[in-house]
């Protein structure tokens, strides 16, 4: 009792956290459909939707994302995505977008507080969510893999008659899903650190890390951030930048992998909740962002610091100078 009395407490601290952003997310979204912009904003944003094989709507559903979080985007998905009937494949490619590139505000700045540039670190992630996503498409696409209607999307079907009384139920009921979802990932991320597994899978990925070329001083914090996320592994990193000397092509590179994979568990979990598979959300991700940190790391080892930190790093003329 004690147990599920703290997992509830817990859940619901977090749920007051993210309920704050979603609910102006619900009242923008509903006032962009009365008044008509969403389907103007849907149809500037359905080219870059259509190479991904996505209705234009869901171009609303990643800039929330981007704006606010996850769960913005998961609210906006359910306020106008709820009668469109997307497949697992459909939904697959927008969770992995919707991973790759979300928080903005927040996370971009905590890379700048790192040192990071914040333009390099957009493009990278906004880059990122529009490769995989077209790759994830063609590949389902061309197998014709996941066409099918996940059942969990019939719980997001939106009322025919959205009159503002039935609009407001809707919402709550939206609200009581993602606390439930909070609730069973939070309870569950609880017990995986309690048997030890997350230990486990932490000691799995320090050689991947090694292999990738990142260093052996930033190992452990990139895998806090890879498991927790960007937020509490870029806030080790900055704290350890201040304490001790950390080559800045380290930092980079800790940021550039934690930015493109960053709470793998939890944040593959939570897509799979609304019908994304776990080949595109974890395997596919995986694997995509691994392959193109090592990439980066290759390509700019042997760069100068004069000219890495022109192009990456927030530091004065007078420090590149000496760099």
């Amino acid at each position: 009792m004690s147990l599920l009395k703290l997992w509830f407490t817990q859940a619901l601290r977090s749920f007051w956290v993210i309920f704050k952003i979603m609910l102006p997310v619900s009242i923008i979204v509903k006032f962009l459909q009365l008044t008509g912009l969403i389907s103007v904003i849907g149809n500037v944003l359905a080219p870059l939707m259509e190479l991904m094989g996505l209705p234009g709507e869901m171009g609303i559903v990643w800039a929330s994302t981007m704006l606010s979080n996850i769960y913005g985007g998961m609210i906006t998905l359910f306020s106008i995505g709820g009668n469109l009937q997307l497949t697992v494949a459909q939904i697959t490619v927008l969770a992995s977008i919707m991973l790759a590139a979300h928080t903005f505000p927040v996370e971009l700045l905590v890379a700048r507080k790192a040192g990071i540039k914040m333009l390099p670190q957009f493009i990278l992630r906004f880059g990122f969510g529009l490769f995989i996503g077209f790759t994830l498409f063609h590949f389902y696409r061309f197998f014709g893999l996941y066409t099918q209607v996940p059942l969990v999307s019939q719980i997001f079907e939106t009322p025919e008659n959205d009159t503002l009384g039935i609009w407001l139920l809707n919402e709550i009921k939206n609200y009581g899903i993602v606390f439930l979802i909070i609730f069973s990932l939070s309870t569950l991320m609880d017990i995986l650190k309690r048997i030890g597994w997350l230990d486990k899978f932490s000691k799995i990925l320090e050689p991947i890390l090694g292999a990738l070329g990142i260093s052996r001083k930033v190992i452990p914090i990139t895998v806090i951030g890879l498991t927790l996320g960007i937020a509490y592994g870029g806030a080790l990193i900055i704290e350890e930048a201040r304490t001790q000397t950390i080559a800045k092509k380290d930092i980079f590179y800790a940021f550039v992998l934690m930015s493109l994979c960053h709470s793998i568990i939890e944040d593959s979990l939570l897509m799979m909740s609304i019908g994304a598979s776990f080949t595109g959300v974890f395997v596919a991700r995986c694997l995509f962002s691994f392959s193109i940190a090592w990439g980066i790391v290759r390509c700019t080892k042997k760069m100068s610091d004069t000219k890495f930190n022109q192009w990456f790093i927030v530091c004065s003329k007078k420090k590149i100078e000496k760099n």
